[in-house]
């Protein structure tokens, strides 16, 4: 188990969605190792400004599943997520 944090920029439509708890996944490239136990801090980006929203939240990963399986493109992973109390 890990408990890396990684910081990654967050569309505002996929963002509400996580902080609802109506999304509790992630699908990213897998440009770093992603384990189990890490934690995401998610924070909205809005690209049309070309910046942060002052939004942010934070979960854990509770599940990694690699590229190449069960319609993951090759180089994205599928993070589970939970909500961190």
């Amino acid at each position: 188990m890990s408990d890396r944090t990684h910081e990654l920029k967050t569309w505002p439509y996929y963002f509400a969605a996580v902080e609802r708890g109506d999304k509790p996944f992630e699908i990213r490239e897998a440009d770093r190792i992603f384990e189990v136990g890490d934690f995401l801090f998610l924070r909205e980006w809005d690209a049309h400004c070309g910046e942060y929203t002052g939004r942010s939240c934070l979960r854990k990963v509770t599940f990694v599943l690699g590229g190449g399986l069960l319609g993951i493109a090759d180089g994205y992973v599928a993070l589970g997520l939970a909500a961190v109390t």
